[in-house]
């Protein structure tokens, strides 16, 4: 049986159709386009699946999607994502009577993580967490290799914790969510508001590892909010391994200097947990959304 997975990105879909041994055999990413509405998404989506069922010859196949958020048990719509013009949508309903199949959606980070798990640097553990850092920031919780979503389909939804009641707002509606503080784009926010001008992250990076006194200020912060909603998500959890995704994930001094902050956080004598870099790079959301499929 063959698989096609999809991963829908705030400014790209991508899509993968594996083989029966979960080999790639072909991948296509188009534009999301969302600001032209939830319409035009679920037709690009549309158009992009019949170009990987073409690749396919008429094969029998399993189709699984990744989103920002999650379907809402109480109402069938999604909510919860990021790419606000979705939230409140039946995406579910709607995709499956544009393309005539059922299909399986899964939250976007629930994706990463059961790829990561299964194919990348989990794999052998139990209880895999994979935490994506980038222009949000998301989480998914792998045991016995399955996804768990939890009651409310929220599990592993670390980056709404809140560190700091009084903090900047998050798009969720409360203050000082994760998100706010380690994210890209959390960072980006706190960079310009704390000094007036627009840095890309990267630059704030190299400027980090040059000693300016602004950018090592800045990262040291970082790292100890880093440090402390990962010691908060291993006390409750206690996993095999953390594994990290998104482009914050590249940040050499994370494996470090952040680390050392989780160490300095944690309720317990020592730590444990290793907490990794990804092994499936950008591939690992769409491949976790085709492994799961249906």
């Amino acid at each position: 049986m063959f698989k096609i997975g999809m991963d829908l990105g705030g400014t790209k879909i991508e899509g993968i159709v594996l083989d029966e041994e979960d080999n790639e055999l072909f991948r296509k990413r188009v534009p999301t386009e969302q600001e032209q509405g939830y319409k035009h998404i679920v037709s690009n989506i549309s158009h992009l699946y019949r170009d990987l069922i073409a690749e396919l010859n008429g094969a029998d196949f399993t189709f699984g999607i990744g989103t920002p958020g999650a379907i809402s048990l109480k109402t069938g719509l999604l909510k919860n994502s990021n790419t606000i013009c979705m939230n409140g949508k039946p995406l579910k309903a709607d995709l499956e009577r544009a393309i005539m199949r059922p299909i399986a959606i899964q939250n976007d980070a629930n994706c990463f993580a059961l790829a990561e798990a299964i194919k990348g640097a989990g794999q052998g553990k139990d209880m895999v967490f994979g935490v994506i850092i980038g222009t949000g920031c998301g989480g998914g919780l792998i045991h016995g290799g399955k996804i768990h979503t939890g009651l409310q389909a929220i599990g592993g939804e670390w980056g709404h914790m809140s560190i700091d009641p009084n903090g900047p707002l998050c798009y969720c509606g409360a203050h000082g969510c994760v998100e706010c503080y380690i994210s890209g784009g959390g960072l980006t926010k706190r960079w310009t508001e704390q000094y007036g001008e627009d840095r890309p992250l990267i630059e704030v990076e190299k400027n980090y590892y040059s000693g300016e006194p602004q950018a090592v200020d800045f990262m040291n912060v970082f790292f100890e909010n880093f440090g402390r909603a990962m010691a908060n998500l291993i006390h409750i959890l206690d996993p095999d391994i953390i594994v990290l995704g998104g482009g914050l994930s590249k940040f050499k001094a994370i494996y470090t200097e952040a680390i050392k902050e989780v160490e300095r956080h944690i309720f317990s004598d020592s730590l444990e947990t290793p907490i990794v870099q990804h092994q499936l790079g950008d591939s690992a959301g769409v491949i976790g959304a085709a492994l799961m499929g249906i």
